[in-house]
């Protein structure tokens, strides 16, 4: 009895360690045209807007576009000594995180008023929000649960693929109970349990900007926006001339592998 429970014990623990990960690739559904200015760092849908924060030294903003014509809003510059990182919009505010400066900045929803701004630890890359809490990434391979409120972090969570730490979470979007983010650097997205930090999904995105569309000064893969009217998903990468809506498309199911080493960004 105690071998057979033993060997029991033993299989459970080896499909753990080994648990398929759900693998999507992608269907584009619809594009829409955006400024190749902008160096995409936060994306974000609300109310039939959509809101865009750029990135770089002297041409970061935070930009509200109309999103049935793609026409500019509104929109506010950035101090030229910050570098805008990534953007979410919650309970009438927009959040906007900076590389760099150690920074959150907070604008009214409604016209982009500036309010404030409160400091952060480290280093800002993406966030976003699940009704209650941001929820941001630095870069490493933990997201930081903050109170709105009190402007401090109540948790931390270590994000793992196959029970390695997950480096270089960028733009992030909270859809359906779960985190998605860009990895930095690549043409994918993970989507991560909020619970456990475990990735339980990947999305693979390579191909999905044509190779005649890339330019000098086309970037990565960043930007990743769920329209809560519809649920459809939208997403970009810096300096990119489209938003693309896709549908993912579910393929054969493989074992996790551990994500090879982080580059300083």
């Amino acid at each position: 009895m105690l071998r057979l429970l033993f060997i029991l014990l033993t299989c459970v623990a080896l499909t753990a360690q080994g648990q398929a990960l759900e693998q999507y690739s992608y269907k584009v559904l619809e594009t829409k045209q955006q400024s190749r200015q902008n160096f995409v760092q936060g994306l974000e849908i609300v109310a039939d807007y959509l809101y865009v924060g750029t990135g770089n030294y002297g041409q970061s903003h935070l930009l509200r576009y109309r999103l049935s014509d793609a026409t500019l809003e509104s929109g506010r510059r950035l101090n030229p000594n910050m570098f805008g990182e990534g953007i979410t919009v919650f309970d009438g505010k927009v959040y906007q995180l900076t590389w760099q400066n150690r920074m959150a900045l907070v604008y009214k929803e409604s016209d982009l008023t500036p309010l404030e701004w409160f400091a952060i630890p480290g280093e800002g890359w993406g966030i976003t929000h699940n009704d209650s809490r941001l929820i941001y990434s630095d870069g490493s391979d933990k997201l930081h649960f903050l109170n709105p409120v009190t402007q401090t972090i109540e948790r931390s969570l270590a994000v793992t693929l196959s029970g390695q730490p997950l480096e270089r979470l960028n733009e992030l979007e909270w859809i359906d109970g779960k985190i998605w983010a860009n990895v930095w650097g690549t043409d994918r997205i993970v989507i991560i349990d909020p619970d456990t930090g475990e990735v339980t999904g990947n999305i693979n995105l390579a191909g999905l900007l044509p190779l005649d569309q890339r330019e000098p000064g086309t970037d990565v893969l960043n930007g990743i926006a769920r329209n809560p009217a519809n649920g459809d998903i939208w997403v970009t990468g810096k300096r990119w001339p489209f938003l693309y809506r896709i549908e993912l498309v579910p393929v054969t199911k493989i074992p996790q592998q551990a994500e090879p080493a982080a580059e300083s960004r």
